[in-house]
């Protein structure tokens, strides 16, 4: 079988080239060498994370993995790969989200530099890498949130320097505290409209940078900061105009990719501490897991996090692909942020609900993942705000299909350019993908896949014979409704991509599709008790419900794989 999760015990990265497979490593051996102990007590006790920042310094591996090859001045083992990038944050999801969350923002912070045409910024930044540094992303602030529309961050002209001086507050900002360079977005005084947009870069440690609170409690630096009549001269300058807002909405494209990896680290993690507990734990004389329900929770989270790695892996091979005529990632990336960590979310619950009292032990890795896990999927962007986005798509999704090139699993050790160069942002609608059917009707012969697919091809009579009217598609309760059963679709077609790539146990994919059988019932029940929700879409919505094929043998399988997992991984110390 495919060996779908991660186990720092057992995983090699003989897919990557020889460094990447040494940093990779190395990243492991740093947490594993730390121990369990040590990395939980720097959790309660709310340490900054400077060891692990002196760790990467030394390694260079954000240098390593986060400069384009364009700005790496030859060193060929510098370059912007996606596929290498999710494996790193999938191992810094595995032993901590804080530590995922320093290369995040520092990945947001480097989006607005690398997308510019300043060479002046990239140097500095390429260089502040090789050194150790770490960089931030001012976007956000606590006046408008996630309305990127609105700043009240002000670059005011200077007649003395011929730049500009800015003055306002973002909020939200991780290691705001530390950063070398601080990507942040604002708005001239005198100019109106979308014209007067600016992306710029500021020093932390600038005496016109004035740090004011960490607004989480945590590892975690998530900082609220001012700028004070900061300089800001030509050379600070990365984006003006409509150009500045696309580096802000493009650069939260590649951000957020990651967070579905960071979410399957820390899942996974939590699946092995769960098992090997309750694989041991005598209740009522009786193991805990010779009770049905606690099989029938571990399956299920195996499953889901199984459907999560496929997917998330078959999206980097979309995104790695990507271009100006290929815009099919901006599809994958929203399903990666939105479903997959919610997905992870569901998995974290099942495996709480075996654990219980033990999972809010301090001595357990779970008690730390169960406090993070629900910040992924209300990071860069809610899940209402990405399903909304995902809408978007669906009509030339189901409807509008077009022939591409076959995509293949993109391991190479190439740097993905497009990345920084997304082009204007806008025309989701105009976006065309290839024939979805084609993926379920290669695996009708797995059971739930073929139920599954009766599910998606009825979300197809439901558009066509009651498509929501135009007053319903103003209700946002009621067409997320719809998004979230038309994400299900996508969201199988990849991992039946992936399947076929990796050769995955067929009764692993037929307990995926049977959740998925199962979620799609409970969206087609909620459509039906929407209030507006109209008499030919509630006879739809009843007659959308479907049942799972049951197959004890095929369950008990999966269990025994689940099973299995007791005591694979256990870290030291």
């Amino acid at each position: 079988m495919y060996g779908v999760l991660l186990n720092p015990k057992t995983n090699d990265y003989s897919q990557f080239d020889p460094e990447t497979r040494r940093l990779l490593r190395a990243t492991i051996d740093f947490f594993e060498s730390y121990g369990k102990q040590r990395l939980l007590q720097a959790d309660l006790n709310a340490e900054w994370v400077a060891d692990f920042l002196e760790f990467q310094k030394k390694e260079k591996l954000f240098a390593t993995f986060l400069t384009p090859s364009a700005n790496a001045d030859g060193d060929e083992n510098r370059r912007w790969d996606g596929a290498r990038n999710a494996a790193l944050s999938e191992i810094f999801g595995f032993y901590g989200l804080p530590y995922w969350y320093a290369e995040q923002v520092t990945i947001l912070g480097l989006g607005p530099i690398w997308m510019s045409d300043n060479k002046v910024a990239k140097a500095k930044a390429a260089q502040q890498l090789t050194d150790g540094e770490v960089m931030a992303f001012g976007l956000s602030e606590r006046s408008h949130g996630a309305d990127v529309y609105s700043t009240d961050m002000i670059l005011t002209p200077s007649a003395e320097s011929g730049g500009f001086t800015a003055s306002g507050t973002k909020y939200y900002i991780g290691n705001g505290n530390v950063a070398g360079m601080v990507s942040v977005f604002g708005r001239r005084a005198d100019v109106d409209g979308p014209e007067g947009y600016v992306f710029f870069a500021v020093d932390s440690r600038h005496p016109n940078y004035e740090l004011i609170d960490n607004v989480v409690h945590g590892q975690m630096y998530v900082s609220t900061f001012s700028l004070n009549d900061y300089p800001v001269s030509a050379d600070d300058v990365l984006h003006t105009g409509p150009e500045a807002f696309a580096a802000a909405l493009n650069t939260v494209n590649v951000g957020k990719f990651n967070l579905c990896h960071g979410s399957i680290g820390m899942a996974t993690h939590s699946l092995y501490e769960a098992i090997t507990h309750a694989n041991n734990r005598i209740l009522y004389g009786n193991p805990v897991t010779d009770f049905s329900h606690v099989q029938g929770n571990f399956v299920d989270a195996f499953a889901r996090l199984s459907a999560m790695k496929l997917f998330s892996d078959r999206a980097v091979d979309y995104f790695r692909s990507a271009s100006l005529d290929d815009r099919r990632y901006l599809l994958f990336n929203p399903v990666t942020k939105s479903k997959v960590t919610s997905e992870g979310e569901t998995v974290m619950t099942l495996l709480l609900d075996v654990v219980a009292a033990k999972g809010y032990e301090k001595n357990t890795y779970f008690h730390q993942a169960n406090r993070y896990t629900g910040w992924l999927p209300r990071l860069e962007g809610t899940v209402h705000v990405n399903v909304a986005q995902i809408l978007k798509f669906m009509p030339n999704y189901l409807f509008n299909p077009v022939e591409y090139p076959v995509i293949g699993t993109r391991l190479d050790a190439s740097d993905d350019s497009f990345f920084f160069a997304q082009g204007p942002v806008g025309g989701a609608a105009k976006i065309r993908f290839a024939d979805w059917t084609k993926a379920y009707e290669s695996r009708l012969d797995v059971p739930n896949v073929a139920v599954f697919y009766e599910q998606a091809k009825a979300l197809q009579e439901l558009l066509l014979t009651a498509a929501p009217s135009a007053e319903q598609q103003k209700d946002l309760d009621f067409v997320l409704n719809i998004g979230h059963l038309f994400s299900l679709i996508v969201y199988g077609q990849l991992i039946i991509e992936q399947a076929a790539n990796t050769g995955l146990d067929v009764d692993v994919l037929n307990r995926i599709f049977d959740f998925q059988i199962r979620d799609f019932s409970g969206y087609a029940i909620a459509l039906y008790g929407k209030p507006s929700a109209t008499q030919a879409q509630q006879e739809w919505a009843v007659g959308a419900v479907r049942r799972p094929v049951a197959d004890a043998a095929s369950f008990d399988r999966v269990w025994q794989q689940v099973k299995a997992l007791d005591g694979a991984y256990v870290m030291p110390g």
